[in-house]
């Protein structure tokens, strides 16, 4: 009860609310601001008086009351399905999550991945963004963002339409969807999947609570993406805090012209790692003990099955006219014995023709699929 108080009374991210709370305890904390108990050390007269102007309307009944009508519930810190990665973020950790849905927040962010970015995406942004949310629902794992416009509604959207599970984390309460405009997303969200936020029911989103929001999605997941930003864009922070807290940075490539892509780049120049797929994504933030992604290679061709030998003579052998063996050997550095054995090889394999002396490429190609051209 005291916690759930507490989350009405102070701003998210307070490391000094924080240390207070380690040191005192969520009870003695709330009496203290409340001017029950001596206030903690540090406390100013001006925060005191501040605190006790909103301590007067409080009721964390009725905040408990509602969100229990929402489906959902308030986790703490030491509860069974509290999510201890947070606990990295230290003093600044959440004093507890609101949190609407009836999945297990704790094994849903065993296997969470945060895909962020700029809220004016352009249409690559967006299509990137629903393509990784769908390919990562589809491998299992959990979509995390922050419901906004652009890229974060897109990666949440991909992950709906694979029939997979993603997380928004609001800066708002759970009952208040922001963006208005994202109302119906985030009521498919609390419905297929989770709703989490620091502040109580009814509160209200303001400019710095959307930069505090931040540290949560980046402590919560096992790495974030971040598709398209500019330099001043929110989603680099949660990048940054992502690296601070150990987090597999991402960032996907755009173009050198948009301003949407400059801010990536500058990751990639430094602490993030380039992705262009969901395969890069899952083979950096996969868990220990699955199988390696296999190798990605460029499509494999009949020639590439041949010894060194044999395939230096192919390419002795002219694209027009044929050669003899002489010509072949001369061009190969093998012997003339040597080069007939090797054409006669590829005459069995189907890659060479033979006209009397004369030795030619078939264009057709082999049995397996050979050249269609004398070059390689």
């Amino acid at each position: 009860m005291a916690r759930a108080a507490l989350t009405r009374l102070v701003e998210p991210g307070d490391a000094t609310v924080g240390r207070w709370l380690r040191e005192l305890g969520p009870v003695e904390l709330w009496r203290a601001l409340i001017g029950e108990a001596a206030p903690p050390l540090g406390a100013g007269p001006q925060r005191l008086a501040g605190c006790a102007l909103r301590a007067a309307d409080l009721d964390p009944a009725a905040d408990l009351a509602a969100i229990a009508r929402l489906g959902g519930a308030f986790v703490c810190p030491g509860d069974l399905d509290w999510p201890r990665q947070l606990d990295d973020l230290g003093d600044a950790r959440p004093v507890g999550l609101w949190v609407r849905g009836r999945a297990s927040l704790r094994l849903w962010a065993l296997r969470s991945v945060a895909v962020v970015g700029a809220r004016a995406c352009t249409d690559y942004g967006a299509r990137v963004a629903t393509t990784l949310g769908a390919g990562l629902a589809e491998r299992g794992f959990v979509v995390t963002s922050g419901a906004a416009h652009g890229v974060d509604g897109a990666a949440h959207r991909g992950a709906l339409a694979a029939g997979g599970t993603t997380v928004a984390v609001l800066a708002s309460g759970v009952d208040v969807p922001y963006p208005r405009g994202h109302a119906e997303l985030i009521a498919r969200i609390a419905e297929q999947g989770l709703i989490l936020a620091e502040l109580p029911p009814g509160a209200h989103p303001t400019r710095g609570r959307f930069v505090l929001r931040n540290r949560v999605i980046a402590a919560l997941t096992r790495g974030t993406v971040v598709v398209e930003a500019c330099y001043r864009s929110g989603s680099l922070v949660t990048a940054r805090r992502a690296r601070d807290l150990g987090r597999v940075v991402m960032g996907v490539p755009g173009p050198v012209t948009s301003a949407l892509s400059a801010g990536v780049h500058e990751l990639l120049r430094g602490e993030a790692v380039l992705v262009t797929d969901v395969a890069d994504v899952t083979e950096l933030v996969g868990q220990v003990g699955e199988e390696p992604p296999p190798e990605r290679r460029g499509p494999v061709v009949a020639r590439d099955a041949l010894d060194p030998v044999t395939a230096r003579v192919l390419e002795a052998l002219s694209a027009r006219g044929g050669n003899e063996v002489e010509e072949v050997a001369r061009g190969s550095g093998t012997g003339r014995d040597e080069a007939l054995r090797r054409l006669q090889e590829l005459l069995a394999l189907g890659f060479v023709n033979r006209q009397g002396d004369r030795w030619e490429l078939n264009h057709a190609g082999g049995r397996r699929g050979g050249p269609r051209r004398g070059g390689p």
